[in-house]
């Protein structure tokens, strides 16, 4: 290998002068963990140009496309569901087409099988001609669907194409001016060519191009007998004749981009709202001969070439990874290295095959070296180094991408399988938890051999028959059990997987309901086959950085319990369901018995345990994460948690740990303090209100505050002493939580006031009292207003809590109240101080003037009074026994005192 490496701050890039063919070049990048260079960055173009020169690199050299991999095995596609024949159903293509001299149009359908009259899957119609181009079929009476091309109303002969077996099928059209040449093509495979279908001129512009319906006029006049009835996906148009191999590869999920006139995007369409929408995901057949991005240096070009010619390529690493996969290159000399090369020269294998990263293995080659690396692995005090660790995981890697089709080395299979998942578990073992840590950076952490052993397990389906309808196999950390099931033997009960310990007694399982397996059997799915596995060390090995970034559970009661940490809680379990060798997407049940944390949890926590599957999309830079999306608890206690999700993956149990600072009874007793304080208060605030309207108190500046605060802190007060009484209506419940907050903000807002009216009335004087009652009235009334409004503007789906009518406190949406509530304390504590030092020297000098002879301690005693006065009247006036309020959850008697002085108000 020759290769040249320019390195940045941050980043290395790798040109590799070895030539390889696409595939393999994304190999050697992927197992070297960076990746094949790509231009969507102008960083990375100005690098590649830079490394590229300083090489004097003569030709093109392969580039990564992100929005094609070509790799790719499983692909979800949004489908257009006709599920009846109507005159109504149809879907637009929003394209602008040119005039054509050649078209492939590809398609997937899905035939439905019990309307055997003509079917049109698509029309295209120009003002000058209304068959211009269609595609239109029926079934024969062998049942076989029969597919004819019309191009300017010429009219191919029908031909039969595939069985009416209500699979999904490929299918494409070519045709072309020169002889009217065309051909059908079906799975890949031409069905019929031949010439003479209107040679004599193009295909006209600006037509419109219609998915399901017969156009009698353009773009309408549909008929109800000429529909489309079934299912459509992934229909692409290019202006030019696909070859054989682009055929192949289009069906093989990828995209050839050159004179591409409309790609299947749901964007690009206009559908009929009648018209069913639908996700499915395809399983795409494999790398077919196609045509990859390449970039040449010396003159600036983008080109296409294809894939399987050898070319050179440029790697990207970030930097801390690549420096890291340096320091740990396989070293010869550490015990494992010598016992694994020793098991190597006893065999036919020259050395360990994962030394070279670039060559694609088979599968004989896979299986022994597996082989001898279980053995070496298997040996008493074998100590894995981190290079070693990385140079297995690389092996596993390797071997999990091999696509077993030869039925030859069925037996072969079957040994790499257990040999395969007994490594798995070696490396997988507490002990290497250490190794793990240091290879975080360029390994993805231990999901990566989960995701492994999913790509291998796929192969396994080929071992079983009628006679071997179940494949279990186990190592000390890892069971895997792959079963053929006749989905009518399982319909009344379902099917259900059960791991075991080494005592055999029942710990976790994992169950498809038997109305999946109902809906599956309607599909007209019958035989299927069931991929478990259960992963039993992974607990101490899956590091918190997947974890930690969950919010606290809603639920708890902020106060009386304190968040701590999320771990894994249990073993991980996984589940596939394949139908025709496809994966097929159902829901399941399951039950995972929780595991003791590490460390061990201390005593006065409490746990919430919490249903996820990892998703290997989800913070890539880390190799996945955890996530709850469609998974839901439907039973807990103190050994097990039974969970439901809509969909299948890998299961486990995260445990949320609280440190617990309040007993129920405790936050009983402060419910029933909070109501009685409250209504004590409203009662008092009321009976004020009655005493400043009728007794006839003086109008002034002073009163018109009070009563406004009054006001303002009653409506809070009544509100939030029945709020609980609206937890049941969602629409109710927010509109408490939003009177709530408008309230007690306007409460707050004309304790702000009171402070500023007292500092206007003891401080300064001399004050424009005209100007001043404005400006009281828009603060204390219109910035809760403002505030209020624009917080649910923002964050209307995250106001408010999940249990009670208030504000979320899981979410910033809290410091709408908080932030301006800490804003008028700290202003009003600074009011209160200045109070009170006016207070005491004017009570100091009155007390000079008008006792001069009074002894010193009457004097002192004069002064203390002066300042206690005005604090104990002013507390609960500016509010500031609300400070107290930051405390509570540090001691219970600070959550009483804080109920008792502000309740009473």
């Amino acid at each position: 290998n020759t290769s040249s490496v320019l390195e940045t701050p941050d980043e290395v890039y790798e040109y590799v002068n070895t030539p390889l063919n696409w595939w393999q070049a994304n190999k050697y990048c992927k197992q070297h963990f960076g990746r094949m260079l790509f231009d969507a960055y102008k960083t990375e173009l100005v690098h590649k140009e830079k490394l590229l020169q300083a090489k004097s690199a003569q030709g093109p050299v392969w580039l990564y496309e992100r929005d094609n991999d070509l790799e790719v095995q499983i692909l979800t596609l949004p489908v257009l569901i006709f599920q009846n024949k109507t005159d109504t159903k149809y879907t637009r293509l929003l394209v602008n087409f040119p005039t054509m001299a050649a078209v492939t149009v590809c398609v997937r359908v899905q035939w439905n099988e019990t309307t055997p009259e003509i079917s049109t899957i698509f029309s295209y119609a120009v003002p000058s001609f209304i068959n211009e181009l269609q595609l239109r079929g029926c079934i024969d009476k062998d049942g076989y669907v029969q597919l004819a091309l019309i191009v300017h109303g010429s009219h191919s002969p029908y031909v039969s194409v595939f069985k009416s077996d209500g699979q999904w099928h490929h299918l494409c059209v070519i045709w072309q001016k020169q002889n009217g040449d065309w051909a059908i093509y079906a799975d890949g495979k031409k069905k019929k060519a031949g010439e003479g279908v209107h040679a004599s001129k193009e295909i006209s512009e600006l037509g419109v191009f219609i998915v399901g319906q017969d156009q009698d006029s353009l773009g309408g006049s549909f008929k109800e007998r000429e529909a489309f009835s079934g299912n459509i996906t992934d229909l692409n148009v290019w202006s030019k004749v696909l070859s054989e191999d682009q055929i192949a590869g289009v069906r093989s999920c990828c995209s050839l981009k050159q004179e591409l006139i409309f790609g299947w995007n749901g964007s690009s369409l206009e559908i009929e709202p009648t018209v069913e929408e639908a996700k499915v995901e395809f399983v795409c057949p494999g790398k077919q001969n196609m045509e990859c991005r390449t970039f040449k240096a010396e003159s600036q070009e983008y080109s296409y070439l294809p894939c399987i010619q050898s070319l050179p390529f440029v790697c990207h690493y970030k930097k801390e990874i690549y420096l890291k996969m340096k320091a740990s290159q396989p070293n010869p000399r550490s015990a494992f290295m010598k016992k694994l090369k020793y098991l190597a020269n006893s065999t036919t294998i020259a050395e360990p095959l994962f030394l070279d990263s670039t060559k694609d293995l088979n599968i004989l080659e896979a299986a022994a070296t597996l082989k001898i690396t279980q053995q070496a692995l298997s040996e008493e005090n074998t100590t894995l180094e981190s290079s070693d660790l990385l140079g297995v995981i690389q092996l596993l890697r390797n071997t999990a991408d091999i696509l077993v089709e030869d039925t030859e080395n069925l037996e072969v299979l079957q040994n790499l399988s257990q040999h395969f998942v007994e490594v798995a578990g070696a490396i997988l073992e507490e002990q290497n938890a250490d190794k793990w840590f240091e290879i975080n950076g360029i390994i993805k952490g231990p999901m990566t051999i989960v995701h492994s052993i999913d790509m291998m397990a796929l192969n396994l389906n080929q071992l079983l028959n009628p006679e071997r309808n179940k494949l279990v196999i186990q190592s000390k950390n890892i069971q895997l059990e792959v079963r053929q099931i006749e989905l009518s033997r399982v319909a009344r009960s379902g099917d259900v997987y059960v791991a075991k310990n080494a005592s055999g007694s029942t710990m976790d399982q994992i169950q498809v309901p038997k109305e999946e397996i109902e809906m599956l059997l309607v599909k007209g799915v019958g035989k299927t086959t069931f991929i478990n596995t259960w992963y039993g060390s992974l607990q101490s090995l899956v590091g918190n950085d997947n974890v930690n970034n969950w919010p606290r559970d809603s639920t708890v009661s902020d106060g009386g319990y304190k968040y701590l940490t999320t771990e894994l809680g249990s073993a991980i379990i996984s589940a596939t369901v394949l139908g025709e060798n496809e994966p097929i997407n159902t829901a399941i049940y399951y039950r995972l018995q929780h595991r003791p944390l590490i460390p061990p949890r201390a005593p006065g926590t409490e746990i919430e345990p919490l249903c996820v599957f990892w998703n290997f999309s989800l913070r890539p830079e880390i190799g996945g994460s955890w996530s709850t999306e469609g998974c839901s608890i439907t039973s807990s206690d103190s050994e097990f948690t039974s969970c439901f999700c809509n969909h299948t993956t890998n299961f486990a149990l995260l445990l949320q740990i609280y440190q617990v600072q309040r007993s129920s009874d405790e936050e009983s007793t402060l419910r029933i303090l909070t109501f009685i304080g409250c209504g004590v208060s409203l009662c008092c605030l009321i009976v004020t209100l009655i005493l400043f309207l009728v007794v006839g108190v003086p109008k002034s500046d002073r009163t018109t505050v009070h009563k406004n605060l009054i006001l303002a802190l009653a409506a809070a007060e009544a509100l939030l002493m029945f709020s609980e009484l609206a937890n049941s209506n969602k629409v109710v419940c927010i509109a408490v939580a939003a009177f709530l907050h408008l309230f007690f903000m306007a409460a707050f807002a004309w304790m702000l006031v009171e402070g500023l009216l007292l500092w206007s009335k003891v401080v300064v004087v001399n004050m424009n009292e005209d100007k001043r009652m404005k400006f009281y009235y828009l603060t204390g009334w219109g910035i809760p207003i403002i505030i209020v409004g624009i917080t649910m503007t923002t964050s209307f789906n995250n106001y408010v809590a999940d249990s009670h009518c208030w504000l979320n406190i899981q979410t910033d949406i809290i410091w709408a109240f908080v932030g301006p509530v800490l804003f008028v304390l700290i202003v009003n504590t600074f009011v209160l101080f200045r109070v009170i030092m006016v207070t005491v020297s004017s009570t100091r000098r009155r007390s000079k003037m008008l006792t001069p002879n009074s002894s010193p301690e009457k004097r002192v005693s004069n002064q203390i009074w002066a300042a206690a006065k005005p604090v104990l009247v002013l507390l609960p006036v500016l509010g500031l026994t609300w400070l107290c309020g930051v405390l509570v959850h540090l001691n219970i008697i600070l959550a009483y005192i804080f109920i008792g002085v502000n309740s009473f108000q």
